[in-house]
């Protein structure tokens, strides 16, 4: 008799245990469901970008001199400057310039340190390619503005989750002329 009454107590024991691991995965469930989605659309919705975002790099070919300062401070000597010396006017004449974004770890030294702002990052984040040789991108590539974002007519920009207004559960109900939480603008 004394068997059977401790087996029906240690059945009640795992049984009030289960219900307690049931109740916990109830209470993250529950807790996430309070929270506010982060699923994003991808190829027509996009988030904006942040300010400081390192992108694809800009580059303006006029205002190079041909320093090499962007390939003495890259971590993996990437961008690939190619000039003439010119001893009459004891300049450089740059013939082309190129980075491999496939190699390029996007750290942003070479534009931290451009003396003459000729490079730039950009908020176009969409590299992908089938090939990875198209990564490789000249002068003229590098000079191509990306469209941005909320200029894109396919697109619907969405702002940023994390700074959505208290209360707002989805960046598709802010009203047209709202701002960001805390957003000094």
């Amino acid at each position: 008799m004394l068997k059977f009454l401790k087996q029906v107590v240690d059945y009640g024991k795992e049984t009030a245990q289960a219900a307690k691991y049931i109740g916990q995965g109830l209470a993250v469930t529950f807790d996430h469901m309070q929270r506010r989605p982060v699923t994003v659309q991808y190829p027509y919705e996009k988030l904006i970008p942040s300010e400081r975002f390192r992108g694809r790099i800009h580059f303006e070919f006029d205002k190079c001199i041909s320093c090499e300062v962007c390939v003495r401070v890259c971590p993996i000597n990437l961008p690939v400057v190619d000039y003439e010396y010119d001893k009459a006017s004891k300049k450089k004449k740059l013939n082309s310039y190129s980075i491999d974004f496939g190699i390029c770890i996007f750290c942003g030294n070479c534009v931290e340190y451009c003396p003459t702002n000729c490079l730039s990052m950009t908020e176009e984040y969409e590299l992908a390619t089938f090939d990875r040789h198209e990564l490789n991108y000249d002068s003229v590539a590098l000079g191509r503005l990306p469209t941005k974002v909320t200029d894109d007519p396919m697109v619907t920009a969405l702002r940023t989750m994390a700074y959505l207004p208290k209360g707002v559960m989805s960046p598709r109900d802010l009203p047209a002329g709202s701002q960001r939480a805390n957003s000094n603008k």
